[in-house]
């Protein structure tokens, strides 16, 4: 399992292949990157030149930038989590690890463990640079440090929550087909198409109501808890359901990353290969 994993984060990386292989995902990471080092940059080089200038203030928030990077984000992962699981069963390389002491269930937590961790990364460095921007770019970094830590156990854990959930429910996508195309594309469809439809009947629902149908947008259930964690209010209808209480929204989230892991094991336990 540990060989399969290592596999799996060259695979993610595109070591070992081509050259469009190895663009392709540092692509998707650089898009969620550049904004994060330019808000950085612009908050230490305002600060100097503007006294009083608060960056937390002016500048888009930790939990702003998930919301701005999520799109990026779900991109990425449906990529990868199809190059993960739908190449290993289209070239019949599944049938070859199983000859080892390996079962079926045990390739798939081997290619879902390297995806949760590339997602991590993906999620987490553009907040790290955003946080070390902020800090340095402030007039008295000490103290601003000592106002804003608690950003940083934050960030960590909205990241870890973001990557979790894009990561699962694109490995149960992609453990249903062996064409990497179907299954980044019926992904990517899913968390635009439940955000539209949701968000066009927000617009003929009460509040009350409303709260409960926002919580069908797959795309915004991580967020949902971003914000909470951040203690931000919800500014659009498309996000009602933050007025539910978190343990509602703690239990959505955990029966759809639970639900969707149980039904990749139950996929891979049925698999003839």
């Amino acid at each position: 399992m540990l060989a399969v994993y290592r596999d799996g984060l060259r695979a993610a990386a595109g070591l070992g292949r081509g050259g469009r292989a190895k663009v392709v995902p540092w692509l998707f990471v650089a898009a969620a990157l550049v904004p994060a080092l330019v808000m950085a940059l612009v908050a230490g080089a305002v600060n100097r030149l503007t006294p009083g200038f608060d960056p937390a203030r002016e500048l888009p928030s930790f939990s702003d930038y998930y919301r701005l990077a999520s799109i990026v984000l779900l991109l990425f992962g449906a990529l990868v989590a199809s190059e993960l699981f739908c190449t290993d069963r289209r070239t019949g390389t599944l049938s070859l690890y199983l000859v080892r002491p390996l079962r079926a269930t045990d390739h798939a937590a081997a290619r879902w463990g390297p995806l949760v961790t590339v997602m991590l990364v993906a999620a987490w460095l553009p907040q790290i640079v955003l946080a070390a921007g902020l800090v340095l770019g402030a007039s008295d970094p000490a103290a601003y440090l000592g106002d804003h830590w608690l950003d940083i156990p934050r960030f960590l854990l909205s990241g870890a929550i973001l990557a979790l959930y894009v990561a699962t429910l694109g490995a149960l996508v992609s453990s249903f087909t062996t064409r990497r195309a179907y299954a980044t594309a019926f992904l990517v469809g899913a968390f635009v198409l439940t955000a539209a439809v949701v968000g066009g009947a927000l617009d003929a629902l009460s509040s009350a109501t409303g709260r409960w149908v926002a919580l069908l947008s797959i795309r915004n259930v991580p967020l949902f808890l971003n914000d909470r964690i951040f203690g931000v209010a919800p500014t659009a209808r498309a996000f009602e359901a933050e007025h539910l209480s978190a343990a509602v929204l703690v239990a959505w989230y955990v029966l759809l990353v639970v639900g969707a892991a149980a039904a990749v094991l139950w996929r891979y336990r049925r698999l003839s290969v």
